[in-house]
């Protein structure tokens, strides 16, 4: 029998030590609420470089890792077609420039006839109103009178005719010269869309393409992104979207750099749900960056949404049921605020002086 209550006894002994381990008090410290999301690094500016017409790749101007400024030539694209349109528009222009200026100009023909007509006219003028002088004192014939009069009727409508045709020929020309000049600055561009050009001063993150491979205009043939600024692209769950705010600061691990913590602030929050994953993405932008960083690092984030000064906290691992505590009274319904990973705050229903066991 004294066995059996020996026994019994170091039972009790060990469940009290054990309880006794497991006990705590409240503490007060500063908590801060926090929303997590996982984290990619990417550089500011990225974008998909593409060809705006297709053909064949002729040369690689460039490397990854390479530093271009903005209009920098990339990729060489070779197609025929437009060097030779550009050709043909270069020699219409030429042509339309020729007929328009030129010493033998069309223009400059039919100026001359003018002239002439002119000096017809003059000459018929003359003779039709000496004519008529005459007629007026009854002096000739009739019929010679209207023959004075019909020649000098047909020189003015020659001469009005002439001016016209200039005119209109002028006109003719002009627009002509002018549709050859846009021809010809649309061929150029046309064979300046063959070289591919950097649009902004950055970094080459990648080459899609090798030499001799068919260039389409639904391919990217490289990525390029800023050197020296990196967005940090964060997905946020959707039950925690509303409590981000553009300026909450942000809590950054990066598995490439383990045990080192670097702050940054949100800077931008997309509207758009990924439906796919039911995430939001949330930008940031470092307050002092690691000295290296690779687009596509990865980590995890917390954003920083709500802190609070010298509160009651209690372990979040201490809680039952939602919001009760196992104290020497038995189960102990408590108010909460603030949590983070770790801890949550106590609103009331227990003290700093209040014994509280972790639950079984």
């Amino acid at each position: 029998m004294s066995k059996h209550i020996f026994f019994i006894l170091i039972l009790f002994i060990f469940f009290s030590c054990n309880n006794k381990s497991e006990m705590i008090y409240p503490q007060k410290m500063d908590l801060a609420e926090s929303v997590y999301g996982s984290v990619t690094i990417q550089p500011d500016s990225l974008y998909q470089v593409y060809a705006v017409v297709s053909g064949i790749l002729d040369k690689n101007l460039v490397e990854e890792g390479d530093i271009v400024k903005k209009n920098q030539p990339l990729i060489l694209i070779i197609n025929s077609t437009p060097k030779l349109n550009a050709q043909n528009a270069k020699l219409s222009l030429e042509l339309a420039q020729e007929n328009y200026q030129g010493k033998d100009a069309i223009l400059s023909s039919i100026q001359d006839e003018i002239n002439s007509a002119i000096l017809q006219y003059q000459n018929d003028s003359i003779y039709f109103f000496r004519q008529k002088n005459i007629w007026e004192q009854n002096i000739g014939s009739k019929a010679e009178f209207d023959a004075k009069q019909l020649k000098y009727q047909l020189s003015l409508n020659n001469l009005n005719l002439l001016k016209s045709k200039y005119i209109q020929t002028k006109n003719e020309l002009e627009t002509a010269l002018k549709q050859a000049k846009n021809i010809y600055k649309t061929s150029l561009i046309a064979t300046k869309d063959f070289t591919v050009t950097s649009k902004i001063n950055g970094k080459i993150y990648a080459l899609y393409k090798n030499q001799g491979e068919i260039i389409s205009t639904m391919e990217p043939l490289a990525a390029i992104g800023s050197s020296t600024d990196f967005i940090i692209e964060m997905l946020i769950d959707e039950v925690d979207i509303v409590k981000i705010a553009v300026g909450q600061k942000v809590i950054i691990n990066l598995d490439a750099y383990q045990g080192q913590v670097f702050p940054g602030e949100v800077s931008k929050i997309y509207p758009k749900k990924d439906e796919r994953n039911q995430t939001f993405m949330v930008e940031a932008l470092f307050d002092e960056a690691p000295d290296k960083l690779f687009p596509g690092l990865s980590g995890e984030a917390n954003i920083v949404i709500a802190t609070k000064k010298d509160v009651l906290t209690i372990p979040k691992d201490y809680l039952t049921e939602g919001n009760k505590v196992k104290t020497d009274d038995g189960l102990q319904s408590i108010e909460t605020g603030l949590e983070n990973m770790d801890y949550v705050e106590v609103v009331s229903g227990i003290s700093e002086e209040t014994n509280i066991y972790k639950p079984d």
